[in-house]
């Protein structure tokens, strides 16, 4: 009680103004003891040394405005945001500096220039050689490192090949109504034939 003879609330005599006085200063007293914690919360999350958290904490000490002055000096960053951008960097330069990073053209995973399977989707990505065993693509028609032929198919019949596995309905009807050009100069042979 003696603390609050310091503010002399007692000497006011409407008991109202007298109340409203007392629950001012009880809302001023726990403001000021949770801008401390805050202070203390806060300076953990963004600095480092112990010591500099210390003194933010003693700093806020000085009615709100230590805690002002805290805010004003304080890091810009949490200390968890700075390292998760420092892993994120060691990451991408360790990308950067193995030259075979690339993505599976099927789910996107990381994989490396050497790989024969995708190590998440498991599909197959290259060939091996069957002379050197490196991993070559399956379209190449020579590996290019011990100039062995491979057994892939030359480009005329693997376009032809592609057009013969199309799966979509449209196409496959449209291939299926027209006759094959052997079929279509027999068909025209029979039909002068019964014209005649």
């Amino acid at each position: 009680m003696e603390l609050l003879a310091i503010f002399r609330i007692e000497d006011i005599e409407n008991d109202a103004l007298q109340t409203a006085a007392s629950i001012a200063l009880l809302v001023l007293g726990v403001l000021y003891l949770s801008l401390i914690f805050w202070t203390f919360a806060d300076a953990r999350r963004r600095i480092d040394d112990p010591l500099l958290v210390m003194c933010a904490t003693l700093a806020s000490f000085f009615p709100f405005v230590g805690t002002i002055v805290y805010l004003i000096v304080r890091p810009p960053e949490y200390l968890d945001d700075v390292r998760l951008r420092e892993l994120e960097m060691t990451a991408a330069e360790a990308r950067l500096a193995n030259l075979d990073y690339s993505l599976c053209p099927h789910c996107d995973y990381e994989i490396q220039s050497d790989y024969l399977r995708c190590p998440s989707c498991m599909r197959k990505l290259k060939e091996r050689c069957y002379s050197c065993s490196k991993p070559i693509d399956p379209s190449w028609r020579i590996c290019p490192f011990c100039e062995a032929e491979t057994s892939a198919p030359s480009p005329a019949t693997s376009t032809r090949r592609r057009r013969r596995q199309t799966t979509d309905q449209s196409t496959v009807a449209a291939d299926i109504a027209k006759p094959e050009p052997e079929e279509a100069a027999a068909g025209s042979e029979t039909s002068r034939r019964r014209r005649r």
